[in-house]
């Protein structure tokens, strides 16, 4: 069986980080870590190619090559992947989708010419897949009712990557979350009992990484990394030595509760094996949304105080903050404006709340007929919300738009980058210096001419440089790359405003047209 593994395109998001990529001559942040995974779990003796859209298009000689298309997406690559469906099935392709997006509404990529639905998570549903097709199957839908032991989970193809194409590996180390927010899917899709591999099935992966060549950062993909926090502690204690043994090839990073911030020792672990960023769920300041939500987690103690306990300890934080909650008061975005800068979060991640397929915040929302979801809008930062909201739509989205132009507003990003490098831990891990080529030296020649010379931040770019090289120099190279983030952001932040604006103006038309329409006398 000849298999051709199609990732789709993402539209430009938050983290696309295009312009910053092309300064360095790569093409996409992370590798589509769910397809070599599946490669992995097929027969071996059957035949793979891989095309991520993201890197290139697929080839003529790759379409005729495949005897099966497989596909994988989430929601926000939507578009792309009905695309790809439909140019396989126009060129005579047996198709097979799964991955979060076909698992959580189905029946829009059958609707779309899919021939196998391979739901849920593959350790279970993909053999199903084989066995339909060695019986000679055409067509079916295969679901899984139970969760699978992740440690009998192989060692993805990274083989099957341009490896050249990609900022970063990732690596899974966990799947589920012991939380129970209301609008996150990562509960309904892998459960709330977090799942591991052991220390030594990550290790083998890490070790399959560094013998393909791979010296760059590995993000480990758990949407929780600490769910398990006895778990991830025996790796750790692993990962440390095998990273010392190694000369500390990764530089890792990844995304966990706030709750890290009230364990010592993990956070110890993770610098020691040369974590350097964070990703927090921390969502909003405001209490209240954070208890309607059920994000519980986040009101048990100081938000503030933890992002502070995390930056000091080396592990520079990024966050996820959004509005839209219900019962929200007026200004809800101009409070996380604050707290983003009372905390000196460099990356905040911000949005207007999305109901999700299969969440609890979706079935509530379509139980009171709020939900504008109809199958044809993508769900992502870009976009409207897909729900009505207990205050004007219009508000919400106008705050949203000011606060995430202010925030990366090139002077005030700067500003707190600088702060936050100036109290962030130095490494714990003592990786050898490089040599860096001439792709780094390129790219680091444009941000000083950008930010020190052309732009108005250039008085601040070289007295914040000079400061972190005389009061914290250890994290010199780590405040550059950052500084650096902004040549991306300031692209983005007016796509954004653009996007929203024209939406903006295309639902106020739609309510204008609405309420022309005459009412219908009750009876008739």
């Amino acid at each position: 069986m000849k298999v051709l593994l199609i990732y789709p395109l993402f539209p430009q998001t938050f983290w696309s980080y295009d312009t910053l990529l092309d300064l360095v001559d790569l093409k996409v942040l992370f590798p589509p870590l769910g397809l070599i995974t599946v490669a992995s779990i097929l027969p071996q003796e059957w035949e793979f190619k891989l095309c991520d859209r993201n890197v290139r298009p697929v080839t003529e000689a790759e379409w005729e090559w495949a005897d099966l298309v497989i596909l994988s997406a989430m929601i926000v690559q939507k578009q792309d992947i009905i695309d790809q469906i439909q140019e396989a099935k126009q060129r005579g392709k047996l198709v097979a989708v799964g991955g979060p997006y076909p698992t959580s509404v189905p029946g829009e990529l059958q609707a779309s010419g899919a021939d196998f639905l391979v739901l849920d998570e593959g350790e279970i549903t993909l053999p199903l897949l084989v066995e339909a097709l060695e019986r000679g199957e055409t067509s079916g839908i295969f679901r899984a009712t139970e969760k699978p032991d992740v440690t009998i989970t192989p060692i993805p193809r990274y083989d099957l990557l341009e490896l050249d194409a990609y900022d970063s590996m990732s690596v899974q180390f966990s799947r589920g979350c012991p939380f129970q927010c209301e609008f996150c899917d990562i509960i309904t899709l892998y459960g709330r009992k977090p799942r591991t591999k052991s220390p030594q099935q990550l290790l083998k992966e890490l070790d399959y990484l560094y013998e393909l060549g791979w010296r760059r950062g590995v993000f480990m993909v758990d949407d929780n990394f600490i769910g398990n926090k006895r778990n991830v502690k025996l790796l750790l204690k692993e990962l440390k030595v095998w990273q010392a043994e190694h000369d500390y090839p990764f530089r890792f990073n990844t995304e966990a509760s706030v709750d890290l911030a009230q364990d010592t020792e993990l956070m110890d672990l993770m610098c020691e094996c040369y974590f350097d960023a964070v990703f927090l769920g921390i969502e909003t300041p405001d209490e209240d949304s954070l208890t309607l939500t059920k994000k519980f987690q986040n009101t048990r103690g100081s938000l503030s105080e933890a992002v502070e306990t995390i930056t000091r300890h080396g592990l520079r934080p990024m966050a996820g903050f959004i509005i839209g909650f219900d019962g929200e008061k007026k200004g809800a975005a101009d409070r996380i404006i604050r707290f983003v800068e009372q905390a000196a979060i460099p990356t905040a991640m911000f949005g207007m709340l999305q109901a999700l397929p299969t969440t609890a915040l979706w079935d509530r929302l379509e139980k009171e007929g709020r939900l504008f979801y109809d199958g044809k809008q993508d769900v992502n930062q870009r976009n409207l919300m897909n729900f009505i909201p207990t205050r004007p739509i219009e508000e919400i989205a106008q705050e949203f738009v000011e606060a995430f132009w202010n925030l990366y507003d090139p002077e005030v990003f700067l500003d707190r980058t600088y702060r936050c490098f100036l109290k962030l831990g130095a490494p714990k891990a003592t990786p050898p210096g490089k040599v860096p080529n001439w792709k780094d030296v390129r790219a680091l020649s444009i941000i000083i001419w950008r930010q020190g010379f052309q732009r108005k931040t250039r008085w601040k770019f070289w007295h914040h440089l000079f400061s972190i090289l005389r009061h914290n120099p250890a994290v010199l190279e780590h405040y550059l790359i950052v500084c650096a983030h902004i040549e991306h952001f300031m692209v983005y932040r007016t796509i954004v405003r653009d996007d929203i604006d024209q939406q903006l103006q295309e639902f106020k038309k739609k309510e204008r047209q609405l309420s022309q329409i005459p009412s219908t006398p009750l009876g008739i």
